[in-house]
């Protein structure tokens, strides 16, 4: 007997379909992110949705979907001008980044607390690690070697370093839905917090300390006060250059 044919409803279709989509809306959001974060599309810039649908070879279905996915999380925002109005990247200011800093500082906290729960032995290792990329960064503030993507890339894989030990899966999601968001902040300005960097580098210290001694608290608090210092030296830095894409 000859196999039957599989019936496709209607129903099975358009559920089909709408998984495309969403997959899409996804795919167009992950890419437009990644140009606003990498400063492609820079603050204050026009979203122009036909030109951005050529960019990503994609229809405006889904790229329009992700534009309102963005807007909701903060990365571009509606620009009125009497009557008319417009989608702009989101600007650079510190009210925003006063609000980003404390969140990302307070879920790094939580997730050192985790860390600090640890084996001993894990707590060496990661330690360790954490010491490595700390004195690469110590090295650039002793000798004043102007490289604002390192300055990014050694912060980001410290704090990232103790995130991946001591995080759950949702701990996570919410830490990975607005580090982006902080990261737009250091690509434009890491290079002028060189002044400040020994600094950071101490707070670094205090960590790496806390988590030797399985100190919960001290950890948690050393991870907080990072960013929360981190904002307030970035407050000064904005202070000269100005709010990049605000008018």
């Amino acid at each position: 007997m000859a196999p039957s044919a599989t019936k496709v409803t209607k129903g099975s279709t358009k559920r089909a379909a709408k998984a495309e989509h969403g997959t899409s809306v996804g795919i167009a959001f992950q890419r437009v992110r990644d140009l606003i974060v990498h400063g492609k599309l820079a603050p204050g810039t026009w979203i122009v949705e036909g030109d951005l649908c050529e960019h990503l070879n994609m229809s405006r279905t889904p790229v329009r979907g992700a534009l309102y996915l963005l807007q909701r999380e903060g990365y571009i925002m509606e620009y009125r001008n009497g009557s008319k109005s417009r989608m702009i990247v989101a600007p650079l200011t510190k009210e925003d980044a006063s609000e980003l800093y404390p969140i990302i500082g307070r879920i790094e906290g939580l997730a050192g607390r985790r860390a600090a729960t640890l084996p001993q032995s894990e707590r060496g290792e990661l330690a360790g690690k954490l010491k490595l990329v700390n004195e690469k960064l110590d090295r650039i503030a002793r000798e004043r070697s102007y490289n604002g993507p390192e300055i990014f890339d050694l912060d980001h894989e410290f704090h990232r370093l103790v995130v991946a030990a001591g995080s759950g899966p949702r701990l996570s999601t919410l830490h990975r839905a607005i580090e982006p968001q902080t990261e737009r902040y250091w690509r434009l300005y890491a290079s002028a917090i060189i002044n400040e960097l020994h600094v950071s580098v101490t707070e670094h210290e205090e960590i790496i300390a806390a988590l030797l001694k399985g100190d919960a608290d001290r950890l948690e608090r050393a991870l907080s006060t990072n960013w929360e210092n981190g904002c307030k030296r970035l407050a000064k830095v904005i202070d000269v250059f100005g709010e990049r894409g605000s008018w």
